[in-house]
């Protein structure tokens, strides 16, 4: 991608006496995995796009602790969080998105105990937001008529009871939306969360991962959608496991939104 986009930083709002709208709260995945960088570009033109005032924390941000805290190391998890809940009320923020869902679960619901109380989106709630608000348009495109799965986060769906959000938008793409046999609700991890992205699989007769790409092929999608960088790696490699990587894509929410009209 060769055109520059422009991702204010807190300080320099703080610098110019001014507080934006959102803080867009990155993530490590989103900062440093190369595929999670696309969707972080893919929103933040979603957010250009609508006009949003957002701002970004950038070298200030550190990890939520979400993995520390899956893991069991509890003492490393407060750390991290004390760290990030005393820069963000330093900035008084008050409204945070995030593209991905253990930092919205995190923040949203263990950042309170700790001093940190803000109102959390994900970013398929902000942009549905932004969309019931005239903000932003969102019609058919290059998605319309295709076959798409929508493949339910844990923290998003089951943890915090939103499955309404991504597949709102997707139907504003005029896609075929078919659901997998486990979804909603009854959704299926996709191997990744409770830090297991971050350690060998333990023994067993097939990998999570490879178990639901495989609910998701029933669906003979043409596009696996995720709302999740965490997700939405163990989805590809199960794609590639499979040797459908040519002919199925996975993508986020977002970046089906951002590519319908190739912004």
């Amino acid at each position: 991608m060769s055109e520059q986009i422009s991702v204010p930083t807190m300080a320099q709002y703080m610098a110019e006496n001014k507080k934006p709208e959102v803080l867009f709260w990155v993530g490590c995945a989103g900062s440093f995995d190369d595929r999670a960088k696309k969707i972080t570009k893919a929103f933040v033109k979603l957010l250009h796009k609508a006009g949003v005032d957002f701002a970004v924390l950038g070298a200030e941000e550190g990890c939520t602790g979400d993995p520390a805290k899956r893991a069991g190391n509890e003492f490393l998890f407060q750390m991290q969080a004390m760290t990030n809940i005393e820069v963000m009320n330093a900035y008084e923020i008050e409204k945070v998105v995030t593209a991905c869902p253990h930092c919205f679960n995190t923040i949203k619901n263990e950042y309170p105990e700790l001093g940190g109380n803000y109102q959390v989106m994900h970013h398929t709630q902000f942009l549905k937001s932004l969309l019931n608000e005239g903000r932003l348009k969102v019609e058919g495109g290059k998605y319309k008529g295709k076959r798409i799965t929508f493949h339910d986060p844990c923290y998003l769906g089951r943890a915090n009871d939103e499955y309404e959000a991504p597949r709102d938008l997707l139907r504003k793409l005029e896609v075929e939306l078919v659901e997998m046999k486990s979804c909603k609700s009854r959704g299926l991890c996709c191997g990744a969360g409770g830090a297991q992205m971050f350690k060998d699989a333990e023994k067993g007769d097939k990998e999570v991962n490879i178990h639901r790409t495989e609910e998701a092929l029933e669906t003979k999608p043409d596009v696996v959608a995720a709302g999740c960088p965490f997700c939405n790696t163990m989805m590809s490699d199960g794609v590639k496991n499979k040797e459908k990587e040519d002919s199925i894509e996975v993508l986020d929410v977002a970046e089906m939104i951002a590519n319908a009209e190739d912004l």
